[in-house]
């Protein structure tokens, strides 16, 4: 069966998206997390290559605790874009908390090199945490 491609069938064009993604960061940013979960499974619903939306909610999945949805939609991001420094992180996170250590350390070691300082130095601090 092929998949549907919904955009085609709505009609919608970036602009929809673009006002999808607004509400859903507004509630995330709210600390609306199942609200703004909603919002971005829908948008992965419509655009499953965007690695926006999917690693945005990996991070949301993480944020309320249900690691290994997150680490699945984390996964899937990484697909679409392998070097995402903030996205590995969220992996690593992912990882420790299902006590996946040596893999989550592992990763955490890599990224303290990360030329994005924020995500080095967060790697930097998980690897002391869980060593």
């Amino acid at each position: 069966m092929a998949e549907i491609n919904w955009l085609d069938v709505l009609g919608w064009k970036g602009e929809e998206l673009e006002d999808l993604r607004f509400v859903g960061y507004s509630y995330l940013k709210q600390g609306l997390y199942d609200t703004a979960i909603t919002f971005f499974e829908a948008l992965v619903t419509l655009v499953p290559d965007s690695a926006y939306d999917v690693q945005t909610l990996g991070a949301l999945y993480l944020q309320k605790g249900n690691n290994l949805m997150a680490l699945n939609y984390i996964e899937k991001a990484l697909k679409i874009d392998p070097n995402h420094a903030p996205t590995l992180l969220n992996k690593t996170k992912a990882l420790l908390s299902l006590g996946y250590k040596k893999q989550g350390l592992s990763q955490a070691k890599n990224l303290e090199t990360s030329e994005d300082r924020t995500v080095a130095n967060q790697a930097a601090a998980l690897f002391q945490a869980y060593s």
